[in-house]
C-alpha cells in the first residue's frame, strides 16, 4: 500500500478584538453629540447647506456659460409640464408652478450633487393625484375635471361659496370648494411624505432602497407610465368621463372610453393629432441630430404657444366646447399650514411615495456624479428631497423628487453647479409674475399631449424585454410581473407587489442554490467544479461538496437534499439498510447454525454483510457559505453524526470567520474546541490531505491488529 505523508496545515491565530461595552459606546455617541463648538456649529451648518462649500469657489468664467444655458433650458421645459402635470396630480395649473420654483430653490441650497433636476415628476404627479382623486370622492366632490365647483371661488384658499349651491367641506374652520379641498389633500399628503423622509435621513435609513432593484424600478415605472397614458387619453379625445376610484383604473378606463367613444369631441381630436407629430417629430429630430443641436429644440414651448394663440383666436372653448386650462393668477398665495386633519387619513398613502421619491432622487444623484467625476451625500440628498416637499407645502405645493429626463438635458446642455436650478426658478418666476393668464386658452388635450409624449423613454422599455430576458430570467420576471401589476392593479399595490416579488425571487435563490461535486486540477491544490471544468480529477475516495449560498432555516433541507444527491449516500437510509441486512443476515446465520451445528459462523455471515462505501470523507467547501444560522449550525452538527455511524468523516474547508464563529457559539468544535484542527481546514485541498492520511493511519493500524 502507498504510504501517504501527513502534511501539517498551517496554524492561523485570529486576532483578539475588544469590544466596546454598549455603556460606553452610548455615552461617548453623546457626549459627541451635546458637544457645540464653533467648528462643530459651522462643520454642521455646512453640512445641511452644502451651498455654503461649494459657491464660494464657483468658477465664474468656466461655470457661468453652461449653468445659464441648462437653467433657462430647463425652465422653458419646466413651464409647460408644470402646468401639464396638474391634470396628473387633480389640482389647479398655478399649483404645478409653485411646486417647480420652490423645490429649484431648496434643492439649491441643500442639494449634492451638481446635476440633478428636481422638481415636478410625472409619476409623483400621478401618485399624488390617485390619493387626490379618492379623498375627493370620498368627500362627495364631482370628479369630472370640468364641473364648475371652483369658479365661484376666489384666487386665495378657503373662502366662503356662494348661496350653498356649490358642494363644499369644512376644513379648518372654512368652507373649502374643489380646487382648495384638492390642493389641501397634497399639501397635507406632501407634508407627510416630506417628514418620512426627515426621518429616514435622521435614522440614516436609506438602506430601504437597496430593496428597489433596477428590474423592479423599471417595471414600476414602465406600468406607471401606461396607467399615464391610460388617464390622459380622455383629453386627446376630449371625453368628459370621471376618472376611476379604485384598483383596474387602466381596465375600466379603457372601457368607459370606447363607450363613449361616439362623444370625442373632434377639435380635441385633431389638435392632439397635431401636437402629438410635432412633439415626436421634434423628439426624433432632436435624437438624431443631438451631437450637431448644442441646445434641445423648445418643442414643448413651441407647441403650447402655438396652440395657446389658435385656441384663443379661434375661440374653440365657446364653438366646440374644447375643454381649456382655465384662469391661472400671478403671483403667490399667502402661506397655509397643511391641514392636520386631512393627514390621520393620509398616513399610509405617504409611504409609497416618500420611498419612491428618495429612491428615485438618490439613485440619480450616484449616477450623475458617477458619470462626472464627483461624490455626493446620499443621507444629505434624502435630507434635501425631504425639505424640498416639507417647506414646499406650506405654500400648495404637491410631492416632487429628481427627474430622469430633464437631468439628463441638464447634464448635456453643459450643467456645471445647482447654479442653474436658480436660473430655472428665475424662469418659472417670471411665468408666474407676469405669463400666467396668457395660458388661458390652452387646451387640456394639449396638456395630455405632453404628458404622453414625454413617457415615450418609459415605454420603450417593452423592447429591452428579450434582452432583459436572455441576460436573466429572474430579472425578466421581476420587470413582468412588477410592470403587470401596477398596470392592471393599481401603483401603489404594484409598487408592493414588485417589492415583494423581487424578495421572494432572492429568497428562491438561496433555496435552491448551485451545487456542485470538485475536482482537483492536475497536480495543483486548485479544486473546482468537475460538470464545469474539463481535465479535473476527484480525489480518491473523498467527496467535495460545494453548497454556493447562505445556510439558514430556509434552505436548510435543499443543503441536505443536495449533498445527499450529490455523494449517492444518505446516512439513515444506508444505516437502515445495514440494520435490515444484519437481520436478514443473523436469521440466516441462526438457521445455518442450527443445521450445522457451528454458532461462529453467524458471526462471519454478519461481518460479510457490511459493504464498503466509495469514499470515506466527505469535505464540505464553505466558500460560499456567506452566513450561517443556529438551523444552518445544527445541520453541520447533525450531518457530522449521522456520516460518523456509517463510518464516514465530514470536514470543512474555507469557512470565513462568521461561519466558524457561529460554529464556536454552537459548540461545533466542542467545549474547548480542541477538534477544530481536525474539523477545520483553510483549504480544500489541506482537507483532502489530512483526510487521505488519516484514513491510511487507520488502514495501518487494522492490519497491525490483525497481524
Amino acid at each position: 500500500m502507498q504510504e501517504v505523508t501527513k502534511v501539517t496545515p498551517p496554524v492561523l491565530e485570529r486576532r483578539a478584538r475588544q469590544r466596546q461595552t454598549t455603556a460606553s459606546v452610548l455615552k461617548s455617541k453623546l457626549k459627541q453629540g451635546v458637544s457645540c463648538t464653533v467648528p462643530r456649529v459651522r462643520s454642521t451648518l455646512s453640512g445641511f447647506f452644502p451651498v455654503v462649500r461649494w459657491l464660494p469657489k464657483y468658477k465664474f468664467r468656466e461655470y457661468v456659460w453652461g449653468d445659464a444655458m441648462s437653467g433657462v433650458i430647463i425652465g422653458i421645459i419646466l413651464v409647460p409640464q408644470s402646468i401639464a402635470y396638474c391634470l396628473l396630480a387633480g389640482v389647479a395649473p398655478i399649483y404645478g408652478l409653485y411646486t417647480s420654483f420652490y423645490a429649484n430653490i431648496i434643492y439649491f441650497l441643500m442639494g449634492t450633487s451638481r446635476h440633478v433636476s428636481v422638481g415636478i415628476f410625472s409619476l409623483m404627479s400621478l401618485m399624488v393625484g390617485q390619493v387626490v382623486y379618492k379623498e375627493m370622492f370620498l368627500a362627495g366632490f364631482d370628479l369630472n375635471e370640468d364641473s364648475k365647483a371652483s369658479d365661484v371661488l376666489n384666487d386665495t384658499l378657503g373662502t366662503n361659496l356662494t348661496a350653498g349651491k356649490l358642494h363644499s367641506v369644512e376644513l379648518m374652520g372654512m368652507q373649502c370648494g374643489k380646487e382648495c379641498y384638492s390642493i389641501s389633500i397634497a399639501a397635507a399628503l406632501t407634508f407627510l411624505v416630506g417628514v418620512y423622509q426627515l426621518v429616514m435621513a435622521v435614522f440614516q435609513l436609506g438602506f430601504v432602497s437597496v430593496y428597489l432593484s433596477g428590474p423592479m424600478l423599471d417595471g414600476f415605472a414602465t406600468g406607471a407610465s401606461f396607467t399615464i397614458l391610460t388617464v390622459q387619453a380622455k383629453y386627446l379625445l376630449g371625453l368628459k368621463i370621471p376618472r376611476h376610484q379604485g384598483y383596474g383604473t387602466v381596465v375600466v378606463t379603457w372601457i368607459n372610453i370606447f363607450a363613449n367613444i361616439q362623444s370625442a369631441n373632434m377639435c380635441d381630436l385633431i389638435t392632439s393629432i397635431i401636437c402629438i407629430s410635432v412633439l415626436v417629430a421634434g423628439k426624433e429630430i432632436q435624437e438624431r441630430f443631438k451631437d450637431r443641436l448644442k441646445i434641445p429644440l423648445p418643442t414643448e414651448l413651441i407647441v403650447v404657444a402655438g396652440a395657446t394663440l389658435a385656441s384663443h383666436f379661434g375661440e374653440l372653448n365657446i364653438k366646440y366646447g374644447t375643454s381649456v386650462s382655465g384662469h391661472i393668477p400671478t403671483g403667490f398665495i399667502s402661506p397655509q399650514v397643511p391641514s392636520f386633519s386631512l393627514m390621520s387619513r393620509l398616513i399610509l398613502d405617504a409611504i409609497p411615495l416618500a420611498v419612491i421619491s428618495f429612491a428615485f432622487t438618490v439613485s440619480l444623484s450616484e449616477m450623475f456624479a458617477k458619470k462626472n467625476g464627483y461624490t455626493v451625500r446620499p443621507n444629505q440628498e434624502m435630507l434635501a428631497i425631504g425639505c424640498c416637499n416639507i417647506i414646499p407645502s406650506f405654500f400648495h405645493c404637491f410631492t416632487t423628487s429628481a427627474a430622469l429626463a430633464k437631468t439628463m438635458v441638464k447634464d448635456s446642455t453643459g450643467c456645471q453647479t445647482q447654479i442653474s436650478s436658480l436660473i430655472s426658478a428665475m424662469v418659472v418666476l417670471l411665468v408666474l409674475l407676469f405669463f400666467a393668464p396668457f395660458f388661458h386658452a390652452l387646451q387640456k388635450c394639449v396638456l395630455a399631449c405632453i404628458i404622453i409624449v414625454s413617457l415615450r423613454g418609459a415605454l420603450r422599455k417593452f423592447m429591452d424585454v428579450p434582452a432583459k430576458w436572455r441576460a436573466s430570467r429572474n430579472d425578466g420576471i421581476v420587470w413582468l410581473v412588477t410592470m403587470a401589476a401596477t398596470t392592471l392593479i393599481s401603483v401603489e399595490v404594484g409598487l408592493v407587489v414588485g417589492i415583494c416579488f423581487s424578495m421572494i425571487c432572492v429568497i428562491f435563490m438561496t433555496q435552491n442554490p448551485k451545487v456542485s461535486l470538485l475536482g482537483r486540477a492536475n497536480d495543483t491544490d486548485l479544486y473546482e467544479d468537475l460538470d464545469e471544468y474539463k481535465n479535473l480529477m476527484a480525489p480518491p475516495r473523498v467527496q467535495v461538496f460545494r453548497f454556493q449560498a447562505p445556510l439558514y432555516y430556509a434552505n436548510k433541507e435543499s443543503f441536505l437534499k443536495s449533498l445527499y444527491n450529490a455523494v449517492g449516500v444518505e446516512p439513515f437510509l444506508e444505516l437502515t439498510k445495514r440494520r435490515k441486512a444484519e437481520k436478514k443476515a443473523k436469521g440466516m446465520s441462526s438457521k445455518l447454525g442450527k443445521a450445522n451445528g457451528d454458532k461462529s459462523t453467524s458471526d462471519v455471515i454478519v461481518g460479510l454483510v457490511q459493504r464498503e462505501l466509495a469514499f470515506h470523507t466527505i469535505v464540505l467547501d464553505c466558500s460560499a457559505i456567506s452566513f450561517m444560522d443556529t438551523t444552518g449550525m445544527d445541520t453541520f452538527i447533525g450531518l457530522v453524526n449521522e456520516y460518523r455511524e456509517i463510518s464516514v468523516s465530514v470536514l470543512l474547508a474555507n469557512c470565513n470567520t462568521g461561519v466558524i464563529d457561529t460554529l464556536q457559539k454552537g459548540q461545533f468544535f466542542g467545549k474547548n474546541a480542541k477538534d477544530m484542527s481536525s474539523l477545520l481546514f483553510h483549504s480544500v485541498h489541506a482537507a483532502v490531505l489530512h483526510a487521505n492520511s488519516t484514513y491510511a493511519a487507520a488502514e495501518r493500524r487494522s492490519e497491525d491488529s490483525v497481524v
